[in-house]
């Protein structure tokens, strides 16, 4: 049997910002089996690949490739040719100096079916973080995009130095930071007036941002001051100068932060992105099911018998409520039961599936249960039977004091936390090169498992950075490694841990405060 042909999308990342990718682009993430990646994007953009994807590096970095294009062209033919989707996930866009014009060439020369989905060129989005527009009603109508790595050897340019110089508004050059000297004289030299504004972006819209302004006849001596390297981009044009007007993103009060989260990225973490911080997502802890599910199979056998059920996560409840829809059963035999959810999240995920919680403890952790069911004297725990489907490892207090006050209870395994495997190669990078700002820790276990990651230099690797613990607990395993925990919320919840994270920012470091990250 002839085996089909698979498909190549070449696909563009964006400058860096998570939020500027496309809707298209993340589909095709999600649905490829093999993606060959390029260095400049944001990593955590595979972390949307499902689970089995085949992950290529290809490096490309600063004229360091680990990868030639050929071999680029080689791999995605051959992956297309086994019957693959690929995704070519390129920074930027792939067609602008993206050299997806030449992998297209390739794969339509051997009859390969591709598709191309454009991504959102630095070109246009580093100046926009910058401030800087590129046309203006007063300033400028025309501007151009030109390469900024061409031989300056060569004896025939490609480029047309003096329509560029006279005859376009803006100038954005990409690639450029290497032949800076060559770019600047070559446009005073065929007209362009020497004190043009100019402005040079390294790292457009991360953390790392930085942003140089002066003429086009300074802007080449500031970046070698400034120790400016690639990647970055150049602007020449008078609409540099209203950036002191619109800069806007290096405003932002986390902006220079890059933080650390330890568990799978969710919607609750999104007030530290709109407030200009960029996360770091390096899950320490995976949620899989139980060994066996036989405790928990008892229980739902007899679940009429139960007079609380006490779900102690969303995590807890989806692992319990697919099981009992799995044992054929469904919210209609839970009638006449009381429902406890531990935090507002949990209690808004079981009304999701039409289930009314009766109480709600003020502390999400076990004291606060006791003190819930406690609340109208000792004796209420007494006769009654409790439910608490829970992971396979963790605390006895609650439990332990249900037995002590004459209730009964049983605490099956509803799922379990495992470390997932993965390696720490590029995390322990950038902490060692000081890229992250602050580490977030939600659970004891998250900061464990991360130090099994990380081994004999967790603590130095950590010991420069903020640290932010979900609660007292979390925080005690942090400190038994020698580290002080700065930040922890009254509430042990991620949004009660994000709004502390966005109290303190004031006092943060801040990545624009390290020479050593330009």
């Amino acid at each position: 049997m002839k085996k089909t042909k698979g498909k190549v999308f070449l696909v563009g990342a964006g400058p860096g910002d998570m939020g500027l990718l496309t809707l298209k682009a993340l589909r095709c993430i999600q649905k490829a089996e093999t993606i060959l990646y390029d260095f400049h994007l944001n990593k955590r953009l595979l972390n949307f690949a499902k689970e089995g994807t085949e992950l290529i590096y290809a490096g490309k970095r600063g004229g360091r490739h680990e990868m030639t294009q050929d071999e680029i062209n080689a791999s995605l033919l051959s992956k297309a040719l086994e019957g693959k989707v690929v995704c070519r996930l390129k920074g930027g866009d792939p067609f602008v100096f993206g050299r997806g014009g030449e992998e297209a060439e390739v794969l339509a020369a051997h009859g390969v079916d591709f598709e191309i989905i454009p991504g959102v060129t630095s070109a246009i989005s580093v100046p926009a973080y910058a401030g800087i527009p590129l046309t203006h009603r007063k300033y400028s109508s025309s501007f151009a995009v030109i390469t900024g790595n061409e031989d300056e050897t060569k004896k025939d340019s490609k480029i047309n130095w003096p329509a560029i110089a006279k005859g376009i508004d803006t100038l954005v050059f990409l690639m450029g930071v290497k032949n800076i000297d060559y770019i600047t004289s070559s446009l005073i030299t065929h007209g362009m007036d020497p004190l043009t504004p100019a402005a040079i972006v390294r790292w457009g819209t991360r953390p790392e941002q930085v942003t140089l302004t002066t003429t086009l006849k300074d802007i080449s001596k500031m970046a070698t001051g400034e120790h400016i390297r690639p990647p970055a981009v150049m602007v020449v044009g008078k609409t540099v100068g209203l950036r002191d007007t619109l800069s806007w993103y290096e405003k932002k009060p986390l902006f220079g932060q890059r933080i650390l989260i330890t568990r799978q990225y969710t919607e609750d973490y999104e007030p530290l992105e709109d407030m200009g911080a960029e996360i770091f997502e390096f899950p320490t802890i995976k949620t899989v099911p139980p060994d066996s599910y036989d405790a928990l199979d008892a229980a739902i056998d007899t679940i009429e018998t139960y007079d609380w059920i006490i779900l102690t996560s969303s995590n807890g409840f989806q692992y319990f409520f697919n099981r009992l829809i799995e044992k054929n059963k469904d919210i209609r035999d839970l009638k006449g039961i009381r429902l406890c959810a531990i935090g507002e999240k949990t209690a808004e995920k079981l009304k999701g599936c039409g289930l009314i919680t009766a109480a709600v403890p003020e502390e999400f952790n076990a004291e606060g249960l006791i003190e819930q069911f406690t609340k109208d004297g000792e004796n209420a725990i007494k006769g009654k039977r409790f439910l608490l489907p829970r992971a396979e490892k963790a605390r006895e207090t609650f439990p332990d004091r249900v037995r002590e006050l004459g209730g009964h209870i049983d605490t099956p395994a509803a799922y379990k936390t495992i470390r997932p495997q993965t390696h720490a190669k590029r995390l322990e990078r950038f902490l060692r090169e000081g890229k992250i700002t602050m580490a977030t820790f939600t659970s004891a276990s998250s900061f464990n498992n991360l130090q099994e990651f990380l081994g004999s230099e967790t603590t130095e690797l950590l010991r420069d950075i903020t640290i932010a613990a979900i609660g007292p607990v979390t925080k005690k395993a942090i400190a038994k490694a020698g580290l002080t925990v700065g930040i922890m919320p009254e509430r042990a919840t991620i949004d009660g841990l994000v709004q502390a994270i966005i109290s303190e920012a004031a006092a943060l470091p801040s990545y624009v405060k390290h020479k050593s990250f330009r």
